[in-house]
C-alpha cells in the first residue's frame, strides 16, 4: 500500500483551481475519511466510489480495501470543495494507492466525472471551465464522461479521453485493451434557445417600420457596447427592438466564445453535442425573476445568473420598474465593472458579466399613457410616480443611451418609400466601428468604448475642445453628473467610429448628448448615420 495522487478541478465561481486528490491506504482504524473542506456531496462520494470499485472489480483482490484505513485529502486543504465530479479522481487515486494502477500514469492528468454505483461515468456541469483551468496550469490530458468529450475538446491542445465507466479508465491507465461498456444517457439539458425558436424565421431590423431614431440608438449601443433604455407605451415596439439587437452584433471571437460557452456549461445549459456558442447570447428574464436568477447565486453551488449567461451578448429587462428592489440594487456592480461578485458566508464567487443591458419601461402601470397620442390611460398621477420611481438614481445613471419609443402611425407603417435597412447592413457598420476601437485600444484590457475607464479616456483620448465645452456646460448647470459626462464621452467616440472620423467634435458630442438625454434626433443626425 502507498500514497497516490490524482488531480481534479474545484470551481469557485467561473475560476478553476487544480486540486490534488491524495489517497493513503494504511493500517489503523478501519474506515474512509475525506478531509480538505469537503461538502456533503463529497462525503457521500465515499459510498458511491466504494460501490463503483466493488462492482467494477474483475477479481476479489481488486475490490475496495475494506480492512484498511483510507484517508483522502483534497489539497489545498483551505479551499472549499463541492461537487460530484471528484468521484473519478478519488476512485483512480484509491486504485493507484492499492497498486492496481501505476502511479506514474496519473501524472499531468485531470479526472472529471461522477460515478454511479455500477461504476458507469455520469456527466457533470462545468466541464468546459474545468478543462480551461486545467489547460491554463499546463495539464494536457483529461478524462471525462464520454457524453462530454466534445465539450472538453473545445479547449485547444488538450488530449481528451471520453470514457463510459471506471473499468475503462483503469484499463486505459494500465495500457490494456479498453473493455466495452453500455452508453450512459446524460441528464436532460436545458436548451439555449426558447422552445420552438429554432423553427421561427430569423428576426431582422428590416421587419420593423419607422422608429429610425431608435434603430440608430440600437446601432450605437451595439457598436460601443453601451447600455440602453427604451421608454414608451405598450405596443410601441420596445421588445421588438431589443430582440433584434443580437442580430446586429458581430460573431464572438474564439476567446469570447470559450468564455460564453464555459458560463453556459456552469449554468447547465449545454446540451450533449453542442459546440462553441459563436453568436452573442440573449436572455430576457421575467420581471418576477429572483435575484439569484438575474445576477446569480442559488442554494448549494453558486451558479451564474442571467447577466453572466448573457456575457458578450444582451440582457433584456422588460417592464424594468416591476423588478424587485433587491434585483435592481444588485445590478449596480455589473453595470459598472462588467463582473458580479457573490458572497455567501465564507464562500465568494466572481463571474464575468460584460453584457449589454437593455431596460424597457412603460410610462405608467397600464402602459397606455403617451404624450403624443390620445390613449385610454386610467392611472392616477401618484401611481405613475410610484411606477417610475426606479427610473431614477444610481442604476439609470449607469445607462448610456435613452430613447423614447412612440407607436408608429398607420401612414408610416404603409410608406413603401421610407428608407429601410436590414440587420446585415447595420452589422457590417458595427463591425467596422468595433475594428476601429480594437485598433485604438490595442494592448489594453478593454476592446469597446463602453468599458474604457473614464480617467483614461479623458487623458489619452480627449474630445475636441469645442465638444468638451458642451459637456462642461452641462456639468455646471447640473444636467449631467460626472458619471454622465464620462458616458457621453464614450458614446461620442462610438458615434465618431461609426462616422469614420478620427476624433469626436461638437457634432458627435451633441449627438451623444441627445442620445443620453432622450432628445429627438434630427433628420441630419439620421442622414449622417446611414
Amino acid at each position: 500500500m502507498q500514497v497516490a495522487t490524482a488531480c481534479s478541478i474545484a470551481l469557485v465561481g467561473a475560476e478553476g483551481h487544480l486540486i490534488d486528490v491524495q489517497v493513503a491506504v494504511s493500517k489503523g482504524v478501519v474506515g474512509t475519511f475525506v478531509v480538505g473542506r469537503p461538502d456533503a456531496s463529497l462525503h457521500e462520494a465515499r459510498d458511491r466510489v466504494r460501490m463503483a470499485i466493488n462492482n467494477c472489480a474483475p477479481t476479489p483482490d481488486d475490490t475496495w480495501p475494506a480492512t484498511f484505513r483510507v484517508t483522502i485529502l483534497l489539497a489545498p486543504a483551505d479551499l472549499p470543495k463541492s461537487g460530484t465530479h471528484f468521484d473519478l479522481a478519488i476512485a483512480v487515486g484509491v486504485r493507484a494507492a492499492c497498486g492496481a494502477v501505476p502511479a506514474a500514469s496519473l501524472h499531468a492528468t485531470v479526472f472529471i466525472g461522477e460515478l454511479s454505483l455500477s461504476g458507469s461515468l455520469r456527466p457533470v456541469t462545468g466541464v468546459l471551465p474545468m478543462v480551461i483551468a486545467a489547460a491554463a496550469r499546463g495539464i494536457r490530458r483529461v478524462f471525462v464522461p464520454e457524453t462530454q468529450a466534445a465539450e472538453a475538446a473545445m479547449v485547444p491542445g488538450m488530449e481528451v479521453l471520453g470514457m463510459r465507466s471506471l473499468a475503462q479508465v483503469v484499463a486505459e491507465l494500465n495500457g490494456e485493451e479498453v473493455p466495452d461498456a453500455a452508453p450512459v444517457a446524460g441528464p436532460v439539458r436545458t436548451s439555449l434557445l426558447p422552445p420552438g425558436r429554432g423553427a421561427v424565421e430569423p428576426l431582422d431590423l428590416d421587419d420593423l417600420d419607422g422608429m429610425e431614431d431608435a434603430k440608430y440608438a440600437l446601432e450605437v449601443a451595439a457598436a460601443g457596447g453601451h447600455h440602453l433604455m427604451l421608454n414608451g407605451p405598450r405596443g410601441a415596439g420596445k421588445t421588438s427592438l431589443a430582440e433584434r439587437l443580437p442580430t446586429i452584433l458581430p460573431d464572438l471571437t474564439t476567446q469570447q466564445a470559450l468564455e460564453v460557452t464555459a458560463l453556459h456549461s456552469l449554468a447547465g445549459l449545454l446540451r450533449d453535442g453542442d459546440g462553441l456558442v459563436h453568436r452573442p447570447p440573449y436572455f430576457a428574464p421575467h420581471h418576477d425573476a429572483s435575484k439569484a436568477s438575474v445576477v446569480g447565486g442559488g442554494t448549494g453551488r453558486v451558479r451564474p445568473g442571467g447577466i453572466s449567461r448573457a456575457h458578450h451578448g444582451v440582457l433584456f429587462l422588460d417592464e424594468f420598474p416591476l423588478f424587485r428592489a433587491d434585483v435592481v440594487d444588485a445590478l449596480r456592480q455589473p453595470l459598472e465593472s462588467g463582473e458580479i461578485t457573490l458572497a455567501r458566508g465564507e464562500e465568494s464567487a466572481t463571474f464575468p458579466a460584460r453584457s449589454m443591458v437593455v431596460l424597457a419601461a412603460n410610462p405608467c402601470p397600464c402602459g397606455n399613457f403617451s404624450a403624443s397620442v390620445t390613449t385610454a390611460c386610467t392611472c392616477l398621477e401618484p401611481a405613475r410616480h410610484a411606477y417610475r420611481r426606479k427610473l431614477v438614481g444610481p442604476i439609470v445613471d449607469r445607462i448610456d443611451i435613452w430613447r423614447d419609443v412612440e407607436p408608429v402611425s398607420a401612414e408610416a407603417a404603409h410608406d413603401r418609400f421610407a428608407p429601410r435597412v436590414d440587420s446585415a447592413t447595420v452589422r457590417s457598420r458595427v463591425e467596422r466601428a468595433r475594428a476601429a476601437q480594437a485598433e485604438r485600444y490595442a494592448g489594453r484590457s478593454w476592446l469597446l468604448n463602453g468599458v474604457v475607464p473614464g480617467p483614461v479616456l479623458a487623458r489619452e483620448w480627449p474630445l475636441e475642445l469645442d465638444g468638451q465645452r458642451l459637456l462642461d456646460d452641462r456639468l455646471r448647470d447640473g444636467s449631467l453628473t460626472r458619471r454622465g459626462v464620462t458616458r457621453v464621452q464614450r458614446v461620442a467616440w462610438t458615434v465618431a467610429d461609426l462616422r469614420g472620423v478620427p476624433r469626436p467634435g461638437p457634432s458627435e458630442v451633441g449627438l451623444a448628448l441627445r442620445l443620453r438625454t432622450a432628445e429627438p434626433l434630427s433628420s441630419d443626425d439620421l442622414r449622417m448615420a446611414g
